[in-house]
Order: C-alpha cells, then sequence, then structure tokens
C-alpha cells in the first residue's frame, strides 16, 4: 500500500491490488462502472455507492463475473448526515483499503440566475461529499497506515467554464482537497490523489454532445480526436490506487486526449 518503499513491490506486480476493498461512489454508471470493473480486474473487492441500491445490480453481477466480491450502498449524498451514517457503518464492519470519490452532478446556467440552494446542492455533492468520505474511511486508513484516495477532478478544476459557475467551484474545490488532505496524510501511508478527466462521454455532457455546435468544436479542439469514453480513465485509477503509485501524493492527473497540450 502506500507507507511502502519500492522494495516492498519488488517481488510482485506493483499494479495489483488483490484482495483489497474499494469504495467507488457513482458506480451506477459512466466513470463510476469503469472505475469498479477496472478495480476488480486489478484484483480488488469492491463496495459500490449509489443513490439507491437496486441501480446498482447490474454493475454489481458485472464485478462478480470478475470472481471477486461484492456489496453495494445506497445512500443519497445530496443528504450529509444519512451519507456519513452509512459510511460510518460501513467502515465499521468492513477494511476499506482504496476509495474513489466520483459521485458529481452538474448544473448549466448563467452564474447571474444560479439559486442558492442549485448552489450548494452541486457544491454537497461534489466537494462537500468528497471530504466527507474521505474523512469517515480515512480514519481507519491513517490508523493502519494505509490506504488510497481518488477524487474525480475536472479539467474545469483549472478553467472557469461557462454557465457552469457551480460545478466549476466544486472542482476547483476537489484539487484543494486533495492537495490539503496529500499534505496532512502522506507521511502516514495515505495516498490521496485526483483525476481530472477531460471531454468524456457521460450523462453529464450528454447536453454538449447533443449540440451539433458545441460538440463540433470541442471535437475538433481534442488532439487524440475524438470525445473519451468512461474506460479511458480505468487505467489512471488502477495506478493510482496500486502499489506502483506509493511516492504518488497530492497530484492531479489529467486524462483528457491532449486538451490541456493545445
Amino acid at each position: 500500500m502506500s507507507g511502502q518503499g519500492p522494495e516492498a513491490a519488488a517481488d510482485s506486480d506493483p499494479f495489483r491490488i488483490d484482495g483489497q476493498w474499494a469504495v467507488v461512489t457513482g458506480a451506477r454508471t459512466g466513470i463510476g462502472r469503469a472505475a469498479a470493473l477496472a478495480l476488480a480486474r486489478a484484483g480488488a473487492n469492491v463496495v459500490l455507492w449509489g443513490r439507491d441500491r437496486a441501480g446498482l445490480t447490474e454493475v454489481a453481477a458485472e464485478v462478480r463475473a470478475l470472481g471477486r466480491e461484492c456489496d453495494t450502498v445506497g445512500a443519497d449524498l445530496t443528504d450529509p448526515a444519512g451519507a456519513e451514517s452509512v459510511a460510518t457503518e460501513l467502515a465499521a464492519r468492513r477494511r476499506i483499503d482504496l476509495l474513489v470519490n466520483n459521485a458529481g452532478i452538474i448544473s448549466r446556467g448563467p452564474a447571474a440566475e444560479v439559486s442558492l440552494t442549485e448552489w450548494r446542492r452541486v457544491l454537497g455533492v461534489n466537494l462537500d461529499a468528497a471530504f466527507l468520505l474521505s474523512r469517515c474511511f480515512g480514519t481507519a486508513m491513517l490508523a493502519r497506515g494505509s490506504g488510497r484516495i481518488v477524487n474525480i477532478a475536472s479539467l474545469l478544476s483549472f478553467q472557469g467554464g461557462v454557465n457552469v459557475a457551480s460545478y466549476t467551484a466544486s472542482k476547483h474545490g476537489v484539487a484543494g482537497l486533495t492537495k490539503a488532505l496529500a499534505t496532512e496524510w502522506a507521511g502516514a501511508g495515505v495516498g490521496v490523489n485526483a483525476i481530472a478527466p477531460g471531454y468524456i462521454a457521460t450523462g453529464n455532457t450528454a447536453p454538449l454532445r447533443a449540440d451539433p455546435e458545441r460538440n463540433r468544436a470541442i471535437s475538433e479542439r481534442i488532439p487524440a480526436g475524438r470525445w473519451g469514453e468512461p474506460g479511458d480513465l480505468a487505467g489512471a485509477v488502477v495506478f493510482l490506487c496500486s502499489p506502483a503509485a506509493a511516492y504518488v501524493h497530492g497530484h492531479v492527473l489529467v486524462v483528457d486526449g491532449g486538451w490541456t497540450a493545445r
């Protein structure tokens, strides 16, 4: 795990995470589903976290088909008290080695028209929940001296965006939270990093892809020549959760098809 030096992984595949338990939020579709399956292929057992357990049945079956154990958790991250209660109970009954804070929502509209209620809803899921779950599961990781946390940031952790003020603010916050936790926890053996996806074909980006002009403008600016797919993030997730990233702390890894290089 993260507290181990390079010699600890010398006799084994540093990208394997066999037998560890990972929690993945927003695991029903998109990036969360891809992350859960990638971790399972790398040897991890997975706890799938969604708003309701019924929606996780299909992904759970896919994880088990890979020969891994799988649990499901239904808890709405817009309800901090409820989410904390579920996380606390889960941490008490199962050792959680890995946490992927993927769940996120977006609200589109001019900043001058965004209500405080909507602002808080987006920050609650994207930023507050990431902190809350990191604290709940990170406490046990710190006590053990090992663990990995991967937050899902965004290109809008670095840029302003258009008509997505709350989302942009939340993702800037995710990048800052990642660095803050890494600064505090790296010496205790807990690795905290983030992935900043580029334009990925998920439900959150469906309105952009449905707009012919915006879709074309985005596609033409991506050096890779295409929108990303959730599976394009699989390697980054496994890497940051594995012993191969034992000396990687507080990093925001951009996976964007070259967007930021242009």
